[in-house]
């Protein structure tokens, strides 16, 4: 029985996917951020934290209870902690109370 086989350069299947990094925070100066947004947003309003220096596991444990605690939603998005609303206040005092060194940036 003739081969069917259309077309074949003697590969075996698709090149391998390089080893990937694990994702790093990137460094910082040891102080929090915290700023009210409101651009890029479809004009709601949203806290977001910076400079937090943690892994993804204990990001996502850390925006769960603060969510938990100021009962909104929120999110994760690249090393940032994003809240539902204006919530810079209570973040603050929310962050100093782990031992964080917190500071309002922005408007």
């Amino acid at each position: 029985m003739p081969s069917r086989l259309v077309w074949d350069d003697d590969h075996r299947g698709p090149p391998p996917e390089p080893a990937r990094q694990p994702r790093q925070p990137p460094p910082g100066d040891g102080v929090v951020r915290i700023k009210r947004e409101v651009q890029g947003r479809g004009g709601k309003t949203v806290t977001s934290i910076d400079g937090l220096g943690l892994a993804p596991p204990q990001l996502e444990a850390l925006a769960r209870d603060l969510k938990k605690q100021l009962g909104c939603g929120g999110s994760v998005e690249a090393f940032t902690i994003v809240l539902q609303g204006d919530r810079r206040d209570r973040v603050q005092v929310l962050l100093e109370a782990r031992g964080y060194r917190v500071k309002r940036a922005g408007g």
